[in-house]
């Protein structure tokens, strides 16, 4: 075998690694006819991952405490460059019944802009996924970039919510989640009107609840209301948080609500592994809430919906 030989086989030996575990989260995508014959780019909400950094350190801690939590299985681990400039990180991805996660911790500075980014949609194609972002309103701050197993772009919407869209290679499937997550989105009210519009034009998707007198104690502040807007698409659920940014440590830092089928019990294996309850559980007017905090600094909310006769019978 000549030189050339030798190094191609080496690198191919280094990279298949990468590219199974890229694959762990890689959709079963339609095929070329189908493309053609619909525009939605939508995939499904047991594809959205929830972006996640941590330092080297605290990977074990943070993976162990989310899986213990939630249930589900971490893809196995590895190093690599995901990016479209020199970086390296320890990347893993858990997929879990309530949400799946990409998780990352970096070797090397972050490079800008990505950390902002709170979440990454896989969409069936992302050249039109973009052309669509943008006619809504959106704009692409990190223009299109290969990795291992296919491409990715960053997106920004108005009132500066930022989220990675992707599109894979090769196809794969993922299970039906139990529940689906809430990505929070918190936005000033100069903004909200336009982000929803916008994000709803793009993703086909639709209001369930535009409620202007939600229970503000869900964010902090008890005995006052705020705008909470519920919006629903096949990237999944949205809850768009609409506040003066008045608000107390620490709302505005969680990204994600996972709901459950018991508050109070999730809440106690989550402390079994080492996570932070930094609001205690309120019951609002449609759901028992609270905000945890990881081992690593990852901070979520968890939530079990309230069903409406029990809310009649035990407001508290």
């Amino acid at each position: 075998m000549n030189k050339k030989k030798i190094t191609r086989s080496i690198m191919m030996d280094r990279a298949l690694p990468l590219i199974a575990a890229l694959l762990f989260l890689s959709p079963s995508l339609p095929g070329i006819n189908s493309l053609a014959q619909d525009s939605d780019i939508e995939v499904g909400p047991q594809y959205d991952t929830t972006h996640v950094y941590v330092a080297p350190a605290e990977l074990d801690a943070f993976v162990n405490s989310f899986v213990a939590t939630f249930g589900g299985k971490p893809s196995k681990r590895i190093v690599g460059n995901v990016l479209p400039v020199s970086s390296s990180a320890e990347m893993q991805y858990v997929l879990t019944p309530v949400g799946a996660l990409s998780i990352f911790a970096y070797q090397t500075p972050v490079p800008f802009p990505f950390g902002q980014e709170r979440t990454g949609y896989l969409v069936t194609n992302l050249d039109q996924a973009l052309d669509a972002a943008r006619a809504a309103g959106a704009e692409v701050i990190v223009a299109p970039f290969k990795d291992a197993i296919g491409r990715d772009a960053v997106i920004q919407w108005p009132g500066g919510v930022k989220m990675q869209l992707y599109w894979h290679f090769t196809p794969s499937n993922n299970p039906p989640l139990e529940t689906i997550p809430d990505n929070r989105v918190y936005v000033s009210p100069d903004q909200a009107d336009s982000f929803v519009g916008d994000f709803l034009r793009f993703a086909h998707g639709k209001v369930v609840v535009d409620d202007k007198h939600a229970d503000a104690g869900e964010i902090g502040r008890p005995g006052e209301t705020y705008r909470r807007i519920s919006v629903t698409s096949l990237f999944g659920n949205m809850l768009v948080l609409v506040t003066d940014g008045h608000l107390p440590y620490p709302f505005g830092y969680e990204t994600t609500g996972y709901q459950v089928q018991d508050l109070v019990a999730t809440l106690q294996k989550a402390k079994l592994a080492g996570v932070r309850v930094l609001s205690a559980p309120l019951m609002a007017r449609d759901r028992k809430t609270a905000i945890v905090e990881f081992p690593g600094g990852y901070i979520a909310e968890i939530h079990s919906v309230i069903a409406a006769t029990t809310r009649d019978r035990d407001p508290n």
